[in-house]
């Protein structure tokens, strides 16, 4: 898995973009800047977008290859950000340290994702936020992004349950139109969650 997304961020061309999803960047900018992690980051685009708006900002995935592209982006954009290199399922966050978790495409199987999901909670501030945007399992129609295993896909009530211990702020699975570097591109079925930890 790590040498496919080498060789996906490998290339010269930003393949999600340089500008943050959408949902990412209006639900960040109603919060006070704090502590923000960025699991699954990728080539650096949100954890660029967050930084310029005086976030301070950790970020992982598992490629070599995107971090390089997103530390070049941060350069670019007169930036700094802490960005490592882990597996989802390796990450170990010191105990309530942040104040937004955000979630932006972050896909793996059923049998890791509920303990993944609830490993990064043990991470988040009482009070703090999650921001989350994924594909759902109906996505598999559409050619414009994500997964092409329904095992990797989400059903918003598998999600709805992953977070379950959270003020639920707002939730909604509809069809945007996706304009995110060639990889997103086009009608996308997802599901968003916008939600608190409880004090």
């Amino acid at each position: 898995m790590k040498e496919k997304w080498d060789e996906r961020y490998f290339a010269e061309t930003y393949v999600y973009g340089t500008q943050p999803n959408a949902w990412f960047a209006t639900k960040l900018d109603e919060l006070t800047p704090g502590k923000l992690l960025l699991p699954g980051e990728g080539e650096g685009r949100n954890a660029v977008y967050a930084s310029t708006k005086g976030w301070e900002v950790t970020a992982f995935d598992q490629s070599v290859e995107g971090r390089k592209k997103a530390l070049k982006l941060a350069t670019e954009n007169g930036v700094k950000i802490n960005y490592q290199i882990h597996d989802l399922s390796e990450f170990n966050g010191e105990k309530e340290y942040f104040d937004v978790i955000a979630l932006i495409f972050v896909h793996m199987p059923a049998d890791i994702r509920k303990t993944v999901h609830q490993n990064l909670l043990k991470s988040l501030k009482p009070g703090g936020h999650i921001i989350l945007e994924a594909f759902t399992t109906t996505q598999l129609r559409n050619k414009t992004g994500g997964p092409r295993s329904q095992h990797l896909l989400y059903e918003c009530e598998e999600i709805k349950q992953d977070f379950l211990s959270l003020d639920l702020i707002e939730r909604s699975e509809l069809t945007v139109h996706l304009d995110e570097g060639p990889m997103h591109k086009g009608e996308a079925d997802i599901i968003r969650l916008f939600a608190r930890k409880p004090i």
